[in-house]
């Protein structure tokens, strides 16, 4: 599961920004050994130090103590795995754990199609359906979501399937 993808080289230790996929602080503390995923190559590493400056994450790798040590990572995802994901609230979902979901009309039961991807837009997100229907992940619209089940349950609003082409 990637938890921030690596940015541009800061300073001259072998440092680099990161941007966060987690919106969760906790999540980089603790950090031990992570998998880089760039350009279908992966990359196990020690993560040495993690800490925020400004609005990014500044990572420190175990053995990558220079800039030209640290500039092949650039653009790398972090990754831990599935296990290692930290505990949720009632109500929060991983973006990963929606995708394949089956998507189907609250009161109809009318299948739209399976989530294939998550789009920011704004301030809730959105549900991209079999390529083609965005729905905004909000509560008043994802009525129902069990990804157990891979199941989600909306109450579309009229005529946004019909802005979807």
């Amino acid at each position: 599961m990637a938890i921030a993808v690596l940015g541009r080289v800061r300073g001259n230790r072998g440092e680099l920004t990161a941007v966060a996929l987690s919106d969760k602080p906790e999540r980089f503390r603790n950090l031990g050994a992570v998998t880089l995923f760039r350009d279908g190559g992966e990359t196990r590493v020690e993560v040495e130090s993690v800490w925020h400056h400004v609005d990014r994450l500044i990572f420190k790798f175990r053995g990558v103590d220079s800039i030209s040590d640290a500039e092949p990572l650039e653009g790398s995802e972090v990754r831990v795995p599935m296990e290692e994901r930290v505990a949720l609230e009632p109500g929060e979902y991983f973006q990963s754990d929606l995708v394949g979901c089956q998507v189907r009309d609250r009161f109809s039961g009318e299948p739209l199609g399976q989530v294939t991807a998550w789009r920011d837009g704004g301030g809730t997100g959105l549900l991209e359906v079999d390529g083609n229907l965005l729905i905004p992940f909000a509560r008043a619209i994802c009525i129902s979501i069990d990804v157990a089940g891979r199941a989600i349950l909306v109450d579309l609003p009229e005529g946004l399937k019909e802005l979807n082409p």
